[in-house]
Formats: structure tokens, C-alpha cells, sequence
């Protein structure tokens, strides 16, 4: 009887306070599951010390012990930043920090001569306000992670001046795209009758498909430099390969990720008949950024390489991660044009309007589905070594939780993908 009284009471509540601790509850719940199958993964890193029998020959113990700890650093920071977020998104629901900050929007309105049928105008401070608080409480995390976790471990190519440039050039671009967009989309909701929710979605949507259109192209360059792949076999063989599944390819880039992270990437863009490749300088074994002041002119001799060069620029061709074969390259561009020839991309952007955790699921199936499609390219066995380069230059930890990779991995465990493709590698 207690307990029912109680439901009942929390029903006298007014509908305000009721939906503000549906809120409080649904965030909590949601956070204390992810921390629990974080919990079981942290588990698996402490536990597991000895690399198991399975992968003994394709992980040494050092690069496996490598990885652990690497995983386990990342595993507390993201527990304790977690906790820092759900604990203060609680205080601002608590403590009226929302309508603070709508009042002060309005403030700030009414002193540049905005009164209140303003509203969107209003609503734009409030959200630039927001954002500032967001990316100034969370810089302190961002800098531990870059400067202590990602240092520790080898992979921060960042110096403070450069981080701190980015940062705020992030919230620039951040703003240029976002309070357009959002004035757009508010003005949409107003003039949308009752059936404003239909033309919101249309609206999103269709901002999706142009920012995914635009930002290799006018957005990424802002931060990173994209230079053409160089004329070579590398080059011939990839517009090789995209030729013989009519993949429309147009441009071979590789773009400077070693001025960030050792980590390592490769992906595509573009629709239609323009798409272009882009391939991170860290996935390269036999590739260097080109130095300008090392270009031949006319009367003066090249110097040697890393004559010259700065301490930093020395320090980072000194810790460069190893990188893949020209071989283990295409098949990891094999695997990424499978996304492309089975329609992975345009499944993912209908499928990430529904639920993100059935988008995992799939996300998992079309992983295997490419890895298929790059062994029938004949790349199985480059592909092989290439994960296993990949993940040994990335510091992956290849044993997984099964829960907690079923609720997070996007990407099967390398073991997984392993032996999926051993059971059909070529010799």
C-alpha cells in the first residue's frame, strides 16, 4: 500500500513538476546503464593482462600490455567526465540554470533594442550563451585528454598555442553554421501550423545532407591541409580499383592528421558522380607531408631531408607510427568502397533518423558485409594485416566485453572481423 500511495502522490504533483522528474529520472537511468556496461568493459581491461591464445600470433605482448593500459586510462577519464556531465546537467535542472540563461538572453536583447515579440532573436543569444558555457566547462577535459592521456601515450602531435587556435576557430565555424540554421529552423516551427514537425524534419534533413555535401570541401580545409595523393603507384592502383566497380572517383587526397594524432583514418565523400577519397598521412607507411622549403628552386640546391627541420617536425617523423603498405592501404579502401557499392551510406542516413542503438546493430552487419566485398576485390589477406596494423598503431584493445560491444561498437571487435576473413583469406 506504501509504495502505490507514493505513485499516487507524485500523480498530485502539477504536470510541470512531474515531466521535470521524468527527465531527471530517464537521464539518470540512461546514464547509470551506460556506466554499467562501461564497468564490465573496465573489467575486461583489468582482468585480461595475458594476451589470449588466439591472438598470440598476431599481437606481441608489448604491444598488447600497450593497448591495456591505453584503455584503461581512456576508461577512467571517461567515467569520471561522464559523472562531471550528468552531475551538472542535474544541478542546471535543479537550480533553474535554463531559465537563467533565457532571462539573460533577454537581457542582452532588450539592451540592443530587441524587445520581446523578438523571440528567435532571443532564442539564438540563449543558444550561443549555451554553447560558450558548454565549450568553456568542457576545455579542462578536452586539455586533460589531449595534453595528459593522449601525451602519455604517444599520440598527441598538438603544442598548447595550436590547441587553443583550434578551439576557438571550432566555435567560430561552429556558430557560422549553427545560428543560421537554427533561425531557419525556429522560423519554420513558427509558420509550421500543426503539422510543423514534418517540415522541422524535412528541414534537418535536408541541412544534413548539404553539411555532408560541403565539408570535406569547404569546412575540413579550415583545419587540416589536403593535399592531392602524388602521381605514383599508389594513385594509379586505387583509380584502378575504384575503375573496376564504377566508383566514380574524381580526387585522391591525404590530409595532415600527424599535426594532431598519430591515430589513423581513411574514408570518402561526395554524391552523385563526384567523389573523392581521403586517406590520413598516418595510415601511410611510404608516405612524408611535402615541405615547401624543401621544393627545388631554381639555383638553389635541395637540402637533405630533415636538414632544417624543426625540433618538432624532427620529434614527430621520429615517433611516426607505422603505418600501412601500399597493398594494406587498398584493401582498406576496398573495404571503405564496399560501404559505397551496398548502399551502406545512404541505409545509414535513413536508419540514423529512427534509433540510434538499431544504426549500431547495422553499423555492425555492414562492417562484415565490406570486409566481404574487399576479399572479393582479392584483399582479404591485406586487409588482415592491415587491422592488425591499424589497431596495433592505434593502441585497440582486441578483447571486448560482449554486452558493452553490443551496445557501443559501431565496428565488430578485431577479433571478430579476424576470423571472418581467415576462414576465407586467400594464400
Amino acid at each position: 500500500m506504501g509504495m502505490w500511495a507514493s505513485v499516487d502522490a507524485m500523480w498530485d504533483f502539477p504536470a510541470e513538476k512531474r515531466i521535470f522528474g521524468a527527465v531527471l529520472l530517464f537521464s539518470w537511468t540512461v546514464y547509470l546503464w551506460e556506466t554499467f556496461l562501461a564497468q564490465r568493459q573496465r573489467r575486461i581491461y583489468k582482468t585480461t593482462t595475458q594476451v589470449p591464445p588466439e591472438l598470440e600470433q598476431i599481437m606481441d605482448s608489448d604491444t598488447f600490455e600497450k593497448s591495456r593500459l591505453y584503455q584503461l586510462d581512456k576508461s577512467t577519464f571517461s567515467f569520471w567526465s561522464e559523472l562531471y556531465s550528468e552531475v551538472e546537467g542535474t544541478f542546471i535542472l535543479l537550480f533553474g540554470g535554463i531559465p537563467f540563461l533565457w532571462r539573460l538572453s533577454g537581457q542582452f536583447c532588450s539592451s540592443a533594442g530587441f524587445g520581446p515579440e523578438y523571440e528567435i532573436i532571443q532564442s539564438l543569444v540563449f543558444l550561443l550563451l549555451a554553447t560558450l558555457f558548454s565549450a568553456l566547462t568542457g576545455l579542462p577535459w578536452s586539455l586533460y585528454n589531449t595534453f595528459v592521456i593522449e601525451e602519455k601515450h604517444g599520440f598527441n602531435h598538438q603544442t598548447l598555442e595550436f590547441f587553443m587556435k583550434d578551439a576557438i576557430k571550432k566555435f567560430i565555424v561552429t556558430q557560422c553554421i549553427l545560428l543560421p540554421v537554427s533561425s531557419l529552423l525556429l522560423y519554420i516551427i513558427k509558420i509550421g501550423g500543426d503539422y510543423f514537425f514534418i517540415y522541422a524534419w524535412l528541414f534537418t534533413l535536408v541541412v544534413s545532407l548539404v553539411l555532408v555535401t560541403i565539408y570535406a570541401d569547404y569546412i575540413a580545409p579550415l583545419f587540416d591541409k589536403f593535399t592531392p595523393l602524388p602521381e605514383g603507384k599508389l594513385k594509379q592502383e586505387i583509380e584502378v580499383m575504384a575503375k573496376s566497380i564504377n566508383f566514380p572517383l574524381t580526387k585522391v587526397y591525404v590530409v595532415e592528421g600527424s599535426k594532431r594524432s598519430s591515430h589513423s583514418n581513411a574514408y570518402f565523400y561526395g554524391f552523385f558522380k563526384n567523389k573523392r577519397i581521403v586517406l590520413f598521412d598516418t595510415l601511410l607507411e611510404e608516405y612524408s607531408v611535402p615541405n615547401k622549403d624543401n621544393q627545388e628552386e631554381p639555383g638553389v640546391e635541395p637540402r637533405n631531408e630533415g636538414e632544417g627541420d624543426s625540433e618538432e617536425v624532427k620529434a614527430k617523423v621520429k615517433n611516426k607510427k607505422q603505418g600501412c603498405k601500399n597493398e594494406e592501404v587498398l584493401a582498406v579502401l576496398g573495404h571503405e568502397l564496399g560501404h559505397w557499392k551496398l548502399g551502406h551510406t545512404v541505409k545509414n542516413i535513413i536508419i540514423s533518423q529512427i534509433l540510434s542503438f538499431c544504426l549500431t546493430v547495422l553499423s555492425r552487419r555492414f562492417e562484415f558485409q565490406a570486409d566481404a566485398f574487399a576479399k572479393k576485390l582479392g584483399k582479404a589477406k591485406d586487409l588482415y594485416s592491415a587491422l592488425i596494423k591499424l589497431n596495433k598503431d592505434n593502441l585497440g584493445f582486441p578483447v571486448s566485453d560482449w554486452l558493452f560491444s553490443t551496445w557501443h561498437y559501431s565496428h565488430p571487435p578485431l577479433l571478430e572481423r579476424l576470423q571472418a576473413l581467415k576462414s576465407t583469406k586467400q594464400d
